[in-house]
């Protein structure tokens, strides 16, 4: 480990001289690694001073606040004193958080419409399971009164039940925000602007910590659709058993990004590390991938929209909207847990499970034969209310399942790894390429175990499963 630790100090001495972005790559990589081995056990008491000294000498501690400077703690809070506006945290946790950061706007103001959006398109037992905590992140203490009074005349019977808290960080407990580096040649206010964004978000990732199981990141101009919370645990469930750091519910921005609240104190000093070098999206580019998520998990359709029509940067003009956004409540499948497995040909890396996932993504074989399958055993009986699948894309409609009939189990048989269903009912055939039924239950009289697909006729043209739905009624006691 002590190796290491010279490697670290041999990097600074040899490449000061370089440019910014390179240095940043490796003390990026070479800080978590060394928090990696603290948090284990791994190094012995010395050592993890050294690093504590090192890790805090390359990063200039004269710009940074005392309360971050062991950066060797990433999953430590940061200590602030936070003023609370309206509201405090209730004891119990909460399902979700969703936190936004607004600040003072040249043009318009869309806050208090987006935390109208975000109450109205809740059902009341969804509000059961949210907190909202809105930063005024804005040093103009006018300002902040005056929303303060705002926000409490609107929504006071949302702030007397702990649904809604507001907050504000003294400035005092920011960085040096002037004369930073003005990497990617942006002009000095512009890059103060993000820099102080970067740590707001911060700041405000920091409080929510231990607020709730799930947090998710929304702007100060954003519209919700009806019933996201519902719509959001049901993807967290059918994500069940893999890795993930980042769910994105929107393609804009920093809006619908959702995370564990156990990786919101790493986020934080992430970004405070960093908070001058690049844009915060950018930054979440780079913690997603160093926490070893390497592609972007989104969901669509989008849940969240910008609405805004003049930035919180000079009220400059910003027109960018989520074309994938639907406003209304849609009927998203619940997919229960279950093991994927096929016969068929796997092309590269689109294997079965792309299939069954509420991320857009989707499976891809070769050209099947008859008798081929893809199978699906749950990993417990259920009552189906639904199914849908859907084969093909728009830009290959030829990909689709010619001939194919879809099939229920009852009982499994096999160890877990190997379960199967010996006997299978037909439900019915495949036409165009897709296969739909409802009021399954009324159906089928038995608890299902298993689904699959079969391919009634071998066909030349490869296979796309786009995607595989399913709707249940209730889960079986059994």
């Amino acid at each position: 480990m002590k190796s290491s630790c010279n490697t670290v100090i041999f990097f600074h001495r040899c490449l000061r001289k370089r440019s910014a972005v390179s240095f940043l790559g490796v003390l990026v990589i070479c800080l978590l690694f060394m928090n990696l081995y603290i948090e284990d056990g791994y190094v012995l008491e010395g050592d993890k001073q050294l690093i504590r000294e090192t890790a805090t000498h390359q990063l200039n501690p004269e710009r940074y606040a005392p309360t971050y400077k062991d950066l060797s703690n990433f999953s430590g809070s940061i200590n602030i004193s936070y003023r609370y506006l309206a509201g405090t945290p209730l004891p119990r946790k909460r399902y979700l958080t969703i936190g936004l950061s607004s600040v003072k706007r040249k043009k318009g103001n869309y806050l208090l419409e987006t935390i109208k959006s975000i109450f109205e398109q809740s059902s009341y037992e969804e509000l059961k399971e949210i907190t909202v905590v809105v930063q005024l992140a804005d040093f103009d203490s006018a300002w902040c009164e005056g929303m303060v009074q705002d926000i409490s005349q609107k929504f006071a019977h949302h702030i007397i039940a702990g649904r809604l808290i507001v907050i504000h960080v003294p400035e005092e407990y920011y960085p040096i925000l002037d004369g930073l580096k003005r990497n990617y040649n942006d002009p000095e206010d512009r890059v103060k602007f993000r820099s102080k964004q970067n740590v707001d978000y911060a700041f405000l990732l920091n409080f929510c910590a231990n607020l709730s199981d799930y947090y998710v990141m929304l702007e100060d101009d954003v519209r919700c659709s009806k019933n996201f919370l519902t719509t959001v645990k049901k993807v967290i469930t059918s994500r069940e058993g893999s890795y993930w750091v980042t769910l994105e519910f929107s393609k804009l921005g920093y809006i619908g990004k959702l995370y564990h609240s156990h990786d919101l104190p790493r986020l934080a000093h992430f970004l405070l590390m960093f908070y001058q070098e690049m844009p915060c999206d950018w930054l979440l580019i780079h913690f997603r991938g160093l926490l070893a998520q390497k592609e972007v998990i989104r969901f669509k359709p989008s849940l969240f929209q910008h609405m805004g029509y003049y930035s919180s940067y000079k009220g400059a003009e910003n027109k960018l909207k989520d074309d994938d956004f639907e406003e209304e409540s849609f009927d998203i499948p619940d997919n229960p847990p279950a093991n994927l497995h096929t016969n068929m040909n796997v092309f590269e890396n689109y294997e079965a499970s792309k299939a069954y996932s509420s991320i857009d993504e989707y499976f891809w074989g070769k050209p099947p034969s008859t008798g081929d399958f893809y199978g699906i055993v749950f990993e417990k009986p259920i009552k189906i209310s639904k199914i849908k699948v859907v084969t093909g894309t728009e830009d290959r409609q030829n990909d689709i399942l010619r001939h194919g009939a879809l099939e229920v189990g009852e009982k499994t048989v096999g160890s877990k790894i190997g379960r199967k269903c010996t006997t299978y009912l037909r439900l019915g055939e495949f036409k165009n390429g897709n296969f739909e039924m409802t009021d399954v239950e009324h159906k089928v009289l038995f608890d299902i175990s298993c689904m699959r697909i079969l391919v009634t006729k071998s066909q030349k043209e490869w296979l796309i499963i786009r995607s595989i739905s399913i709707w249940t009624s209730q889960t079986s006691s059994q």
